[in-house]
């Protein structure tokens, strides 16, 4: 039966943590393997003290698994390393100096002679000078490598003043009163030394690896939000020139019918005229017929036939105001828009440029931004302040808009709003219109014995019903501080936080998207933190609020 020989490479076999070929293997249930000191000296570390997870995959352990040495792997890479190591002697074979021919393998080499020997030439070396201390090492072809150029003595000491190996004689000369320790000993400090700064470099790639994760998903969350956002503006923008364009036709029509029955009515009286005139005309042709001139005479006189001149419409003064005119001035509206698209497109395509060029220089922005320490003052919130637009699509029926759609109101009585996937159908809720996915700060102020609730949610938390997964707060998409005159409760996922400070009548919200924070704040010079949570955000978030029958809730201005 044949036997199959398996490929591997030494990397296989590898430690992550010490990059060297594994010593007493371990593996952790994610399958990951480690040398068993290593995998423990990792989690003894301050930054994975009660956290133990997988220093590739990152995946969390609880509790800290048992470990143990995996025999079968163990037994793996003994044979490996045993093949390696007789195929690495294979390779540096060294041969007899003193042979004729040189092909017979050296067993010994001699630092004073700098020859390497067989068995036999070895045996004969040690009877010529057994009475003189010639150093014997393992055999070598680099004999002159490992003696001191000067005194042609063997390096056995390292000058940690100098950074280089020395010999007994160096120390007493050129390197007197230097601090040194023997090679053995440095190489071992220098080895441990070494496997710090690996694990630390690899650590270091890992963290950076993970941030830049980060700033991928960032980016791609912040454009969607601002693609969502100017998709809005647009439709908005498209709607009004429509309502302009619709009325302007409604008012061109009304003129139309205006000058045309004004034009009809003087149609209608000529004929009028005209069918008289037929009358007359007959009244003639009867009379014409007559002998009798005298008859003829006296009845001629009672025949009438009209003769003033009709005003006809100026057509030509119509047609130049409702074209030539219309024209020029719509003309000149189509320019004036135009160029104002077009130097506030340019400003945008600026800002756009600002921020790709931005991202071209982000240690420094990076730097600038771990600099950056959260906001304190009223004025230092005021900088990241955003002025939301409620969404009279997302309101309850039961929600009443006033003050320019700023300040809504719970009533008693639904209000008549259309039909809409994204309106709230139980709850008295109503959401901002644009998404927000970076450094954002806004205040509301609030009255009334029914309490509000002052939040974020993601857009896909459901509108329709009146289960907890449609309630701010009582589902794992949205988070709120909970008001009223007694009580304040942090709310996230059915967990609530109790919070001792009693809620101001006006609160401020603080979302640092990047930094995954969200702070609520009594509104004051000072600004009294009532709440501040870590979430570890996964898309755009939208403001949120909910307003108890009986009370009012207003989005306040700088």
């Amino acid at each position: 039966m044949a036997t199959a020989t398996i490929s591997v490479e030494e990397d296989q076999f590898c430690c992550p943590v010490c990059l060297e070929v594994l010593r007493d293997p371990a593996t952790i249930p994610c399958g990951h393997s480690y040398c068993l000191d290593c995998i423990e000296d990792y989690w003894n570390t301050a930054k994975q003290r009660d956290q133990y997870s997988c220093p590739q995959c990152r995946q969390v352990f609880k509790p800290k698994p048992l470990l143990s040495r995996n025999t079968v792997l163990g037994e793996v890479v003994e044979k490996f390393m045993k093949s390696g190591a007789q195929h690495l002697a294979k390779a540096e074979e060294v041969k007899c100096s003193t042979c004729k021919g040189g092909n017979i393998r050296a067993a010994k080499s001699c630092l004073v002679c700098l020859e390497s020997y067989c068995v036999a030439h070895l045996r004969a070396h040690e009877e010529r000078f057994h009475r003189k201390a010639h150093k014997l090492i393992p055999a070598s072809d680099q004999l002159r490598e490992k003696l001191c150029q000067q005194h042609d003595m063997l390096l056995r000491l390292y000058c940690l003043t100098d950074q280089q190996c020395v010999c007994s004689l160096c120390v007493k000369e050129r390197h007197r009163g230097h601090d040194t320790v023997p090679v053995g000993e440095e190489r071992a400090a220098q080895h441990k030394k070494l496997k710090e700064t690996s694990l630390k470099s690899v650590q270091k790639l890992r963290d950076t690896e993970k941030e830049l994760r980060y700033v991928i998903r960032y980016i791609k969350h912040s454009t969607e939000a601002v693609v969502e956002e100017s998709e809005r503006i647009f439709s908005k923008l498209i709607r009004s020139i429509e309502k302009e364009g619709s009325e302007l036709k409604e008012k061109l029509r009304v003129q139309e019918r205006v000058v045309v029955g004004q034009a009809e009515e003087v149609l209608e009286m000529i004929q009028r005229e005209i069918s008289e005139l037929k009358k007359t005309e007959a009244e003639l042709e009867r009379l014409s017929r007559s002998e009798d001139h005298i008859y003829f005479l006296q009845r001629s006189k009672c025949l009438k036939f009209p003769s003033r001149t009709v005003e006809m419409p100026n057509t030509d003064a119509l047609t130049y105001l409702m074209y030539k005119t219309m024209r020029d001035t719509l003309s000149d509206l189509n320019g004036s828009l135009d160029e104002t698209l077009s130097r506030d497109f340019s400003r945008v395509s600026d800002k756009v440029n600002s921020v790709k060029e931005g991202s071209n220089t982000s240690e420094k922005t990076k730097g600038k931004d771990a600099d950056h320490t959260e906001p304190r003052t009223r004025a230092d919130f005021l900088q990241y302040f955003n002025d939301l637009t409620l969404d009279s699509n997302t309101a309850n029926p039961y929600l009443s808009f006033s003050g320019g759609r700023r300040t809504v109101t719970t009533r008693y009585e639904p209000q008549p709003y259309p039909n809409h996937p994204d309106r709230f159908t139980s709850w008295a809720q109503v959401l901002c219109r644009a998404g927000m996915a970076g450094r954002c700060y806004w205040e509301v102020e609030w009255a009334g014995n029914g309490g509000v609730s002052v939040g974020i949610c993601y857009k896909s938390m459901n509108r329709i019903g009146g289960g907890s997964d449609c309630k701010l707060g009582h589902n794992s998409k949205s988070w709120s501080l909970d008001c009223s005159n007694k009580l304040c409760f942090f709310q996230h996922n059915k967990e609530s936080v109790s919070i001792a400070t009693p809620c101001s009548s006006r609160i401020g919200v603080y979302l640092d998207f990047r930094g995954g924070t969200l702070s609520f704040y009594n509104v004051s010079d000072s600004m009294v933190l009532l709440h501040k949570e870590k979430i570890a955000f996964t898309q755009p978030v939208y403001a949120g609020f909910w307003v108890g029958l009986g009370s009012t809730l207003k989005l306040c201005s700088p």
